[in-house]
């Protein structure tokens, strides 16, 4: 009995092992995450509703935002084994410089309403991971201040204001600050129709009413962080005659009445006049304007929808990648925003013909669920999810990728 006894306590204790508590919060939220789904539930549960409807949600139908992630869905890999390779290689260049993987953190406006430490946060994450980050004009979080905590590559987002001196003021700072690249966003002529933040009667910053009161005490951490800091402006044109948003104002009569909406293909010659670095265009839909862009010598085009929250029913972002690839022949850079959920997507994306891919909301689920830590954790992901991918399909470096690995004909715009 005894040896029974013994024997059935040694083999409970050889197949039970407790772990340690964490004591960090954080790290103990994160700990039940795998994927950026599970960032998503759980940027959820602690944002506000507006907030995170803001983030999650798309224009109309949200037709185009789910479409944008169901072109990766769709699209099957045709592995090759037995390839012999001895170790994976997923480092790349973009735009004449080295990136760890294909992989820009793209451009979103008002990042602090998903945590205190916003752009800052995703900048110092985006240099430790060797990531350009690309600051948006609306950011809340200034050039300079950006900068300040960031020594990596860092990319300037613009819109067509209506004053374009304020523009080339803030692109002479952004040279100033040694912003490498400039993105001039084309897809905004008129803003969305974005009806979650309709229905939410969504401002920037947050309305206080009985609603907002009543959701910042079911979020007590995001509460207690929006009111221990400085209140969120639009930093880049604090002190403007535009507005800052020191008063609460709805994005759609910001933009549509501050935004330029005769931008035209002329602007690219102004643009240049008034910067000396890199010029990517982000927002091209069709084969017919990559080809004007390349003509005109741009770096690199952005395909993009801007995240499905313009126009409902433009074509899925990655549907494009291969006829513009085919199309442009070489002559400036591609770039696939739009859908990227899985570090398997950016191997697609790159398989198909582009020069690599950008995403925005994937970092804002994780900057939402745990801060920093959380987008440190999701890059971390998306890099072994790269290396992971490209050693199951056989190619040993990123230059190895095309689209003889790739299934396409599940495809659709």
């Amino acid at each position: 009995m005894s040896f029974s006894i013994r024997q059935s306590y040694e083999t409970v204790r050889s197949v039970v092992r407790f772990d340690s508590f964490e004591t960090d919060a954080v790290e103990r939220r994160l700990k039940r995450a795998a994927s950026v789904d599970d960032l998503r539930r759980i940027a959820k549960r602690r944002l506000p509703k507006g907030c995170f409807d803001y983030i999650d949600g798309g224009a109309e139908d949200e037709r185009t935002l789910t479409a944008n992630s169901r072109a990766f869905a769709d699209t099957r890999f045709v592995p090759r084994v037995l390839r012999g390779l001895q170790d994976v290689e997923v480092g790349s260049t973009l735009l004449g410089e080295p990136v760890a993987f294909p992989l820009v953190l793209a451009p979103t406006g008002f990042t602090r309403i998903a945590d205190p430490q916003g752009e800052l946060a995703v900048a110092r994450a985006a240099e430790r991971a060797g990531l350009p980050y690309a600051l948006s004009t609306l950011s809340t979080r200034s050039i300079e201040e950006v900068r300040a905590v960031s020594g990596g590559r860092l990319w300037f987002q613009v819109y067509a204001w209506r004053d374009r001196g304020l523009v080339e003021e803030m692109i002479q700072r952004a040279a100033a600050a040694r912003y490498e690249a400039l993105i001039l966003t084309v897809d905004t002529a008129v803003f969305g129709r974005r009806e979650r933040d309709v229905r939410r009667g969504f401002s920037l910053p947050p309305v206080i009413g009985p609603s907002t009161i009543l959701d910042g005490i079911v979020h007590p951490a995001w509460t207690l962080g929006f009111l221990a800091n400085e209140p969120i402006r639009f930093a880049n044109v604090v002190g403007n005659a535009v507005g800052d948003g020191s008063s609460p104002v709805t994005l759609a009569d910001y933009i549509n009445s501050q935004f330029d909406p005769a931008l035209s293909w002329d602007d690219i010659a102004w643009l240049r006049s008034v910067w000396d670095g890199k010029v990517v265009v982000k927002g091209i839909q069709c084969v017919a304007d990559a080809e004007i862009a390349a003509g005109l010598g741009v770096d690199a085009i952005a395909l993009s929808n801007h995240g499905g929250r313009q126009l409902d029913g433009s074509p899925a972002t990655f549907s494009l990648v291969a006829p513009v690839a085919d199309a442009v022949g070489g002559r400036t850079e591609i770039i696939c925003d739009g859908g990227v959920r899985r570090g398997s997507d950016i191997v697609k994306a790159v398989a198909a013909g582009a020069t690599a891919t950008m995403a925005g909301r994937g970092y804002l689920y994780a900057l939402g669920a745990g801060g920093e830590k959380g987008v440190d954790k999701l890059l971390g992901w998306w890099r072994e999810d790269v290396r992971r991918t490209m050693s199951l399909i056989g190619a040993g470096s990123v230059e190895e990728l095309d689209r003889s690995l790739l299934d396409l004909s599940g495809v659709r715009a």
